[in-house]
């Protein structure tokens, strides 16, 4: 993600480190960047990091938010 000014990045996900891959990967295929926080550690060391995050550039956490729960209903069904 391009660091820009006046950029506030929101977190909008939470969870294991495959998990997290996934959603990023589906927002980025809807054309949203995101970054993993604590992603390296996941990546490095699972057995240590249980929790990644995904955040979004403020001005697209409804989009990734309405993303993520559809993704969640196809799941339910």
């Amino acid at each position: 993600m391009e660091a820009k000014e006046n950029t506030i990045l929101t977190e909008i996900y939470s969870g294991t480190p495959w998990e997290a891959e996934l959603i990023k990967g589906l927002l980025e295929s809807n054309g949203i960047e995101s970054v993993l926080k604590d992603g390296i550690m996941g990546t490095l060391a699972p057995y240590l990091s249980t929790e990644v995050a995904i955040l979004v550039n403020e001005k697209d956490y409804e989009l990734s938010m309405q993303i993520i729960r559809e993704r969640d209903n196809e799941d339910d069904a």
